[in-house]
């Protein structure tokens, strides 16, 4: 897995809590970051030259994707064409925050069988709080548009919601309103962000709030809609009981699966690790494959295992957690070892909630896949989403109304129907 960012850390939004939009010096003084076509094609070759698997995925990221125009993936999709080996199948995804999609968009997003990420922190109010246009204007009505065009155009999609200060204390108003929506598939991303001294900036997510926002909405989850939607936490907190290996970066034993490719060629890492010190060469110098394999990046991969503290590799969670991701391990343990996850705390208590019904999981159905099982990906990419249920079934959102009279609508006319 790789995630390429065609467009670099170029963006239409100043997200207050984005970790990415400094890495814009990485681009020329005031030349847009574009990956040229000749190094797409040149990726594209790599690419399938490293893969191994009959489906190769393509993970389109940002910054903003979509600032590049639709026609600039439709080169993406005709040197694919022209480039895939026979006997393989190309599977594309695509995180946005949606602002620039249209019916255009959709249409070849369609066409095309891209899968779709959305980003969306939930009702407007929390959206808005930190996920702003230029000049702090609000977006979460032109993202429920997007929304609204993905379902439309059934194109298969999940919602990549940020748990920052501003959402977490609303568990259950951020998954009901997802619910009203009609989403399918949901990811919770925790918001743990530092500034230059070292200390978690304000709109960190609390640790232990963290663990209550998940168990809060696992128990309304489990009660309703396992068979409904969706929801990554839940599905990695069950995979150890059911002899599955985590989807989820980072949640694995060790990292260095899903390093990042910049628009200039550059391959660091990780996503949370562009950085001198995690570039691990250029696909104009060496090839793909290589640099997957380089030395540099196996020791990043492993060093998540083998710098977990002792307090950790004893944990009674460990095969849920195995530490988290390695950008949040910056604290204390209670015996003073250096690596302890900032989210700990909440990760400890949403695991052992979830314990006793992965337990019953493994037991009752060992071999039977939940939703996210369908295509297991990395954070921000999308999760295909189950049948559409009929016009005349009840709506999956619980709401006790026929699926034509709830969630079959758009946003707009399910407000008008509020009463119905």
């Amino acid at each position: 897995m790789l995630f390429v960012k065609p467009a670099g850390a170029a963006c239409n939004l100043e997200c207050r809590y984005c970790y990415y939009l400094d890495k814009l010096s990485l681009a020329s003084p005031g030349v847009a970051p574009r990956m040229p076509v000749d190094l797409l094609e040149r990726y594209i070759v790599q690419h399938f030259e490293a893969a191994s698997d009959p489906v190769v995925t393509f993970s389109w990221h940002g910054g903003e994707p979509t600032l590049l125009g639709v026609e600039y993936f439709q080169q993406v999709v005709a040197l694919q064409r022209r480039h895939c080996p026979r006997g393989t199948r190309v599977s594309n995804g695509m995180q946005t925050n949606g602002l620039l999609l249209d019916e255009a968009w959709c249409r070849f997003l369609a066409r095309e069988e891209f899968r779709v990420g959305l980003s969306l922190d939930g009702p407007a109010e929390m959206h808005d709080a930190y996920r702003v246009a230029r000049g702090g204007q609000p977006t979460h009505a032109r993202v429920m548009r997007a929304f609204e065009l993905l379902q439309r155009h059934r194109i298969p999609h999940d919602i990549l919601c940020v748990v920052h200060d501003g959402n977490v204390r609303r568990p259950l108003s951020v998954y009901r309103f997802f619910r009203r929506i009609g989403a399918r598939a949901l990811g919770f991303l925790p918001l743990v962000e530092r500034g230059p001294d070292g200390a978690v900036r304000p709109f960190t997510v609390p640790a232990g709030a963290y663990g209550a926002f998940l168990c809060a909405i696992f128990d309304e989850w489990v009660e309703r809609d396992t068979e409904r939607i969706a929801v990554q936490a839940f599905d990695e907190a069950t995979r150890p009981a059911r002899g599955l290996d985590h989807a989820l970066c980072i949640f694995r034993e060790t990292c260095g699966e899903v390093p990042v490719l910049e628009h200039n060629g550059d391959v660091y890492s990780c996503d949370h690790f562009v950085d001198a010190g995690h570039r691990v060469g250029n696909i104009r110098e060496v090839s793909l494959a290589t640099l997957l394999e380089h030395p540099a990046q196996r020791a990043f991969g492993l060093a998540k295992r083998e710098t977990l503290p002792r307090a950790c590799r004893e944990c009674d969670v460990l095969p849920q957690c195995h530490g988290g991701c390695p950008k949040d391990r910056f604290l204390l343990t209670p015996d003073g070892e250096a690596g302890l996850n900032y989210l700990c705390a909440g990760y400890k208590r949403f695991f052992r909630h979830v314990q006793p019904y992965a337990a019953r999981l493994a037991r009752e159905q060992p071999a039977r896949p939940t939703l996210a099982d369908l295509v297991p990906l990395e954070p921000g990419q999308p999760t295909a989403a189950p049948a559409e249920p009929g016009r005349n079934d009840p709506c999956p959102c619980g709401s006790g109304r026929k699926y034509k009279r709830c969630c079959a609508r758009s946003p707009g006319e399910k407000l008008q129907a509020g009463s119905e």
